[in-house]
């Protein structure tokens, strides 16, 4: 039976899911690392700390719900496929992978943590035929904020070309500053969201941007000057992620302009938010992952491990 196991150690979160490429079912389990209230972020040392106290109990786990034996492990071994992306989280999932496929006598498998968010994404709408094919894919969280050209490539199925960026700030990092200026716990995105959707306010905006590129660092700055005049939270949060949105609108529509139609996708712990998600489906027709399969999540390198495995 094929069924693959798949693991990723984020900046925030640590995860563990199998994936029956017979069925097409996954089981995951997956756990957020902890933030000192007040804090805006972990450093390196405490992630790969934290990582690798919950691995063990988390993919104890998801064998339960799946149990093995599995045809392969797959890993996130890095940020994106780029020359010298990586950060030491990561190294947690690597190192319990490789023991694993080890012991088990399998293939180890390596990813990226991008390329696994898009399979997330790709899996979770119901469209992983778009792997072979070129589309257009949107990685938004407090880690990135690119807009990608995907193609095929061989060895990890999806090459991903930058086509836009933010010059600054990611979505996520705005997000969680805004929040936390309001007292909010780290990460801030589902408070935020709740705290905007209380709001009746809409805003005309106009985002910093240049060619397929945003700039968000202006947007914690209003939301600041808000908040100082008096504003109330609700509609600050409002402001805040229509803010974000805008500047994703046009980032999409910049990448139509140049590329010409294609299929879009999104992913990301941003594009869980219902106000982005809503106005962008409205405009572009785009796919996106259900809320459990955009945050991060080792379900996309479970899909592609499987699929790489019995090429």
């Amino acid at each position: 039976m094929p069924v693959y196991l798949g693991i990723d150690t984020s900046n925030y979160t640590t995860s563990a899911a199998v994936y029956d490429r017979s069925s097409g079912r996954v089981e995951q389990v997956k756990r957020l690392l902890e933030v000192r209230s007040g804090e805006r972020g972990l450093r390196q040392s405490e992630a790969l700390f934290q990582h690798t106290r919950a691995l063990p109990k988390l993919v104890e786990e998801v064998c339960r719900k799946a149990p093995p034996p599995y045809a392969a492990v797959g890993v996130s071994a890095r940020p994106r496929d780029a020359e010298g992306s990586y950060m030491p989280c990561f190294l947690a999932g690597v190192s319990a992978a490789r023991a694993a496929a080890a012991a088990a006598g399998i293939s180890c498998l390596f990813f990226s943590h991008q390329c696994g968010h898009i399979a997330a994404a790709l899996y979770s709408a119901g469209r992983l035929d778009l792997i072979g094919r070129e589309f257009i894919a949107f990685h938004v969280s407090g880690g990135t904020t690119e807009a990608l050209l995907v193609g095929y490539d061989a060895d990890r199925l999806l090459s991903c070309r930058i086509i836009g960026g933010t010059l600054d700030l990611n979505a996520g990092q705005v997000i969680d500053r805004v929040g936390v200026m309001m007292g909010l716990d780290f990460p801030c995105g589902p408070a935020l969201e709740k705290l905007a959707l209380c709001s009746e306010r809409t805003y005309k905006l106009r985002p910093s941007v240049r060619g397929g590129d945003c700039s968000l660092s202006g947007v914690e700055n209003q939301c600041r000057a808000l908040l100082e005049r008096g504003e109330a939270k609700e509609d600050v949060a409002r402001f805040c992620l229509e803010s974000v949105c805008a500047a994703l609108d046009h980032m999409a529509g910049a990448a139509l302009t140049e590329y010409g139609a294609h299929d879009i996708v999104f992913s990301g712990g941003v594009m869980s938010n219902r106000i982005i998600r809503t106005a962008l489906t409205a405009r572009y027709s785009a796919f996106f992952a259900e809320p459990a399969f955009s945050c991060d999540n080792a379900v996309g390198i479970a899909v592609l491990t499987g699929i790489k495995s019995e090429m």
